[in-house]
């Protein structure tokens, strides 16, 4: 489980009652996105005739540019999170980190996922002994790449989802 059981306001729209504005929800969209498609190539190198992971980091941005409605990037999402359903290890992480990219369009929380799951990915992909050290420098990567405008928001929101995000966000 990746999502709390009390919906923290400041992941919802402000027109369903929250404290988030559609500019920083794009922004947590692409940031998910480029968490996601920092370990696609370990889905795509197990399956590279499924496109279904790219498909949904690529609804992701299209919600952002307002080229696809939020139904269909979610839709995306879970037939990119349907592509891992009968992996194991790297590949399915990755595949989950695109889904998980993809329905930040409909729940802007999931945006945590996606960067739990790109580290759980690497952590996988990792030789013996080095899954650990893996995970960190994808967590540091991704922190890295946050934009500023979301960047305290993101970083309380590992420190509050830590324990259910698999103690990934340990950076």
């Amino acid at each position: 489980m990746i999502l709390p059981k009390v919906r923290d306001p400041r992941f919802v729209t402000i027109r369903r009652g929250g404290t988030l504005t559609d500019s920083d929800h794009h922004l947590l969209a692409l940031w998910a996105a480029v968490c996601a498609e920092h370990v696609l190539d370990l889905f795509e190198s197990a399956r590279p005739e499924d496109p279904r992971p790219r498909r949904a980091i690529e609804h992701a941005r299209a919600w952002v540019r307002g080229e696809v409605k939020m139904m269909e990037a979610r839709a995306a999402g879970g037939h990119a999170m349907g592509a891992a359903r009968d992996l194991r290890g790297a590949a399915r992480c990755a595949a989950y980190a695109a889904g998980q990219a993809g329905v930040v369009a409909h729940v802007a929380a999931h945006e945590l996922g996606a960067a739990a799951y790109a580290i759980k990915a690497v952590r996988a992909a990792a030789p013996d002994g080095e899954s650990e050290a893996a995970g960190q420098r994808e967590c540091q990567w991704q922190r890295d790449q946050l934009p500023e405008p979301i960047r305290e928001l993101v970083l309380d929101d590992q420190r509050l989802r830590n324990d259910i995000c698999w103690s990934v966000f340990d950076c």
